[in-house]
């Protein structure tokens, strides 16, 4: 199965796992952010990308000055995506089309 074609179930399951082995699944690359924050933000390697390879979702934080910190919070957005993906559609009905 690709990223295309993972089920509910599957992204439930993910989102349910502990956050030191949903971090082994994933690919984390630092860099440097741009922006505003002058000479903290422009000399370190604080901002943080994260690419969880079973699904191919990618999340990136650079919020903070501190890598950890947006370590956290990258992980925090890859759960909230996996919890919004896990979530079934409901299907959605017909409507009849207007008099005009």
């Amino acid at each position: 199965m690709t990223a295309g074609q993972l089920s509910y179930s599957v992204y439930a399951a993910y989102a349910a796992l502990p956050d030191e082995r949903l971090l082994a699944d994933c690919d984390v690359q630092v860099f440097r952010a741009t922006g505003p924050g002058g000479q903290g933000v422009n000399t370190t390697d604080s901002a943080v990308r994260m690419v969880h390879a079973p699904t191919g979702i990618t999340v990136s934080a650079r919020e903070s000055r501190s890598q950890h910190r947006n370590r956290a919070t990258c992980l925090e957005k890859l759960r909230r995506e996996l919890k919004r993906r896990a979530r079934k559609l409901r299907p959605r009905k017909k409507t009849k089309p207007t008099a005009a």
